[in-house]
This record gives structure tokens, sequence and C-alpha cells, in this order.
């Protein structure tokens, strides 16, 4: 057993990751940061809860516990920038997705020692246990399908223009899963009620473009779906019966597709 994940095996070639579920603050960070930062308001809020219809397919679930204020996970692990041009959010970030800041003194960056340290205490045990299950699962049905789930307010200025499509699906502009997979995705989305784009403002991050290997059999797609469609994207990001039941019902869709393709 583990705080640092959340795991549970599955019988299926399906993994759920969901790396920014988690919205713990360490203690010792805690003295640090501002009343803003201990909300820690950029979590993946209720995904766990949207995706419990994978457990009857069989699916394995990994999801985090500590806040991506601390590390986050689906960056990689230099640090590098995944969206070249624009606004970056980092391995340690300093500042929520609007800008304010997350530490008492307005911090720019964290140091060297303190980012290696979260990321060797944080960030590895997830990637460790992510590969470990990735591989039991292309070793046991000599296929994989990685579903990276994701959720994020509809509109933040400092990070794109306007309102995000509903359903943001990330390929790493098919690189990351096979074309026949895409593809099934994209039928689903075009016969569905919401608004969508692949490979739009969302490509995927670091998990979906380090792990998806289709040469190999590994798929990995990533959804990063609009909060407006489930949730109160404001404090205290409330689940929303009926707008959560019609969008977990087209995400069921997507990834029943996926696997059936798969």
């Amino acid at each position: 057993m583990t705080d640092i994940y959340h795991f549970e095996a599955g019988t299926a070639p399906l993994l759920i990751s969901i790396p920014h579920l988690g919205s713990q603050i360490p203690e010792p960070l805690r003295p640090a940061m501002t009343a803003l930062a201990l909300r820690s308001g950029d979590t993946d809020w209720h995904l766990d809860r949207l995706y419990a219809f994978a457990r009857g397919l069989g699916a394995s679930f990994l999801w985090a516990r500590y806040s991506r204020y601390v590390v986050d996970l689906n960056r990689p692990p230099n640090d590098d920038d995944l969206y070249p041009g624009q606004a970056k959010t980092g391995l340690c970030p300093t500042h929520t997705f609007h800008g304010e800041p997350l530490y008492l003194d307005a911090r720019d960056s964290i140091p060297d020692t303190e980012r290696d340290a979260r990321r060797q205490a944080y960030w590895q045990p997830y990637h460790d246990k992510l590969r470990a299950e990735i591989d039991r699962l292309k070793s046991q049905h000599g296929k994989v399908l990685l579903w990276e789930a994701h959720s994020i307010a509809s509109v933040i200025p400092r990070l794109f223009e306007g309102k995000l499509p509903d359903l943001n699906i990330g390929t790493a502009n098919g690189a990351a899963c096979g074309p026949a997979l895409e593809a099934a995705i994209r039928r689903e989305l075009e016969q569905g009620q919401y608004t969508w784009a692949i490979n739009g403002r969302f490509k995927g991050g670091y998990i979906t473009r380090h792990y998806g290997a289709p040469q190999d059999n590994i798929h990995a797609i990533q959804l990063e779906m609009c909060q407006s469609t489930y949730m109160d994207e404001t404090y205290p990001y409330a689940w929303r019966d009926e707008p959560a039941e019609r969008a977990g019902a087209a995400v069921e869709r997507l990834v029943r597709s996926a696997c059936a393709q798969l």
C-alpha cells in the first residue's frame, strides 16, 4: 500500500490513468502556500466517479492522491515544455492556471534540489507503477489501451482563447495510438452531442506521448474534458448529477469504442 497513488488491478487490456485527481498538499509545504493553493483548484475533480463505469469493462485504475501543485505527473521529469510558445504549466508549478501565485512569497520557480526531491518522492512512484501495469497487461493480453483521463475549466484565458470544446482528444498527432483507434473515437464524437476536437489545443501530455507505442500494440489516448460538462467549475467544485450522467455516458461510449477497435 502507498499514499502516493491509488491502484486497482483489472482483468482487461485497459488502464485508466488519472494523474491529476489528487488534491492533497503535504504538511511541510502547507505553511508556505496561499489559501488558494491549499484548495488545489486545478484538480481534475470527480473523475474517479465519472469513470466508475470502466470497472464493468475490467479496467485497471491508477490515480494520484497528491495535488499537481506539488508535482505534475503529466510533465516530463526534466521539465521540458510540452507546448512551446504557449503559457507553461511546469513540473512544479508556482502559479494556478489563471496566473495566481501558489506561494506566499510569490516565487516564480522552485529550487532544483526541492524539485528533484518532489520528483523522486511523488512523480517517480506513479510512473514506476504505470510502467509496471502497462507491462503486465501487455504480457497478459498482447495489447494495451492506456486511457489518460483529464478535465479542466472550460475557460482559462492564460492558457487558451475562448471556450474549449467539451471533449478534447489527444493522440500526439497520431503517434500515440493506432489510426484505427483514433478513427473509432472520431466516429463516436461525430455522432455525439458535445463539441469536440482531436489534437487541437490538447495533443496529449507527457504520459500519452511517452508511453504510447502503437508499433508495440500499446495505444495511449488522452481525453481532456471541460468540467462544465459534469460539475461546477468554481469552488467548492460540486458534482452535478444530470449533466454528469450525460457526460459519463458519452465518455463510456468513447472508451467502449476504443476498446472494441483494440
